[in-house]
């Protein structure tokens, strides 16, 4: 595995709009005051440092994760640690740059 697809970059086989027509959730890893001041609509927020202690939560969600941060950093750790779960995620880089693309 390539450095670029270890950070969720790169390499990317599926689309966000891939992700999204599969159901995917948003889930930001941003902290709760960064979520506050602002997010995508529908979006979860679970800070990174809290993601391992959520993993049997967002897999009983049954559904693709697309995460997000600030700048797309936090979310390529966040995208490792769910894939190395079992969960299907991607990374969406930052929430306002993946707003956009929505």
């Amino acid at each position: 595995m390539g450095l670029l697809s270890m950070l969720g970059l790169g390499g990317k086989s599926e689309s966000v709009k891939d992700f999204m027509d599969k159901g995917a959730v948003i889930i930001d890893v941003r902290t709760v005051g960064e979520f506050q001041s602002g997010h995508i609509k529908g979006s979860k927020n679970i800070p990174l440092n809290t993601i391992g202690n959520q993993i049997d939560s967002i897999k009983k969600l049954n559904k693709p994760v697309i995460a997000c941060c600030a700048s797309g950093m936090r979310s390529a750790q966040a995208t490792s640690i769910l894939k190395n779960n079992g969960i299907e995620a991607m990374n969406g880089g930052g929430w306002s740059s993946l707003q956009n693309k929505l």
